[in-house]
């Protein structure tokens, strides 16, 4: 089963090889993993999908994210209510007669076309990993030359509880 876990780490070398290397010694597969800072500089947020065998293996990775020295919280987010996003780069082989082709079909998913070679085109597409996935399957048939993705950034929705006023909605988080 796939999970995904967020971490907010100590924006210090190191700190991703170390946290890793414990997945590795877990034998757990990353299947994506992303790292940026956040809104403070000296922190990072770290999001990982790993696949794993069980809930009690993932309860021990936890515990172990924990107790690492840069490591400030560590959360399991897969049954929380989330916004993930992952944003992928495809150049794709195309002739000058399909162009416009291509950019049809590109615009439903909200893609950008980013760069025009005379024998390919590189799209832009976010958001949610199975959207991005549709999009590459729609565009195979002609030709991937490169995809470089992302991986899923994600992290816990805001609870929203709206408030009505005579002339207004005010929504708090």
């Amino acid at each position: 089963m796939k999970r995904t876990i967020t971490a907010l780490v100590n924006n210090q070398s190191g700190v991703l090889n170390r946290i890793t290397g414990l997945f590795a010694r877990r034998n757990f597969n990353i299947e994506s993993i992303t790292v940026g800072i956040t809104e403070n500089p000296s922190i990072s947020r770290m999001t990982f999908v790993v696949v794993v065998d069980s809930e009690r293996n993932i309860e021990q990775v936890l515990k172990q994210l924990n107790k690492q020295v840069d490591v400030l919280k560590v959360k399991d987010i897969t049954d929380e209510p989330i916004v993930a996003r992952e944003l992928a780069l495809v150049k794709i082989s195309v002739t000058p007669a399909q162009r416009s082709e291509l950019a049809a079909l590109v615009n439903p998913f909200r893609a950008s076309i980013i760069d025009v070679g005379r024998e390919n085109m590189t799209i832009q597409v976010t958001g949610e990993h199975d959207k991005v996935e549709a999009l590459i399957d729609l565009v195979r048939p002609y030709g991937i030359q490169e995809i470089a993705r992302t991986g899923i950034t994600a992290f816990k929705r805001g609870t929203k509880k709206s408030i009505i006023d005579a002339n207004r909605i005010t929504l708090i988080n």
